[in-house]
């Protein structure tokens, strides 16, 4: 049976972090619902594209326009199995408004899933929820979760209800762990037989 998931987004999450968490919970059964402070359902937020070239950090390229299917507003949290949070830059300033602080720390207090991946730990630290967790991130945010009492490591993640990841080059054995963690079962199909 799938789980109602809520995935909190905004201007500038990492394109990949947000499609394709999205694209693929669905196609398994599960319900998700992205919402942004100050947004409604059918409006979108600019993604940026993090590509890695061997510079010293990433590079932003302009995304795509990521349509909303819910509002922020509108939605109350106990009503969601988990909560996914995508990376990038949104979360600088995602983490500024109580009502996601309110919805992370509820997540964390009813001891639901949550997956989180590259710069969406910044969230989670403003919310103060990383407290004797061992996880990872983005590198240059390990400082941030460090600071708020996380052992970080290197290397996709599952401690408890939460699974991390560094950024979308993890998708597969990050999804992989919030599937497990979800309870969901993939039943590989029936081969097709010739008539």
């Amino acid at each position: 049976m799938g789980k109602d998931i809520l995935m909190i987004v905004g201007d500038f999450g990492e394109d990949l972090e947000i499609m394709v968490p999205f694209q693929a919970l669905q196609m398994v059964g599960h319900d998700v619902d992205a919402v942004c402070p100050d947004k409604e359902a059918g409006e979108t937020v600019k993604t940026a594209i993090h590509d890695f070239r061997g510079d010293q950090t990433y590079l932003e390229e302009r995304g795509h326009d990521f349509e909303l299917n819910a509002t922020m507003d509108e939605v109350d949290p106990a009503d969601y199995d988990a909560l996914c949070v995508p990376g990038g830059r949104a979360p600088e300033y995602l983490r500024t408004y109580d009502e996601v602080i309110d919805a992370v720390q509820h997540f964390f207090e009813e001891d639901k899933p949550v997956a989180t991946l590259c710069h969406g730990p910044q969230i989670l630290a403003a919310a103060d929820v990383l407290e004797g967790y061992q996880m990872t991130s983005y590198p240059a945010v390990r400082a941030e979760c460090e600071a708020a009492g996380c052992s970080w490591v290197d290397g996709v993640v599952r401690d408890g209800n939460l699974v991390t990841g560094q950024a979308w080059p993890d998708h597969a054995e990050w999804l992989a762990e919030f599937l497990d963690l979800l309870g969901t079962d993939i039943s590989p199909a029936e081969p097709a037989t010739a008539d």
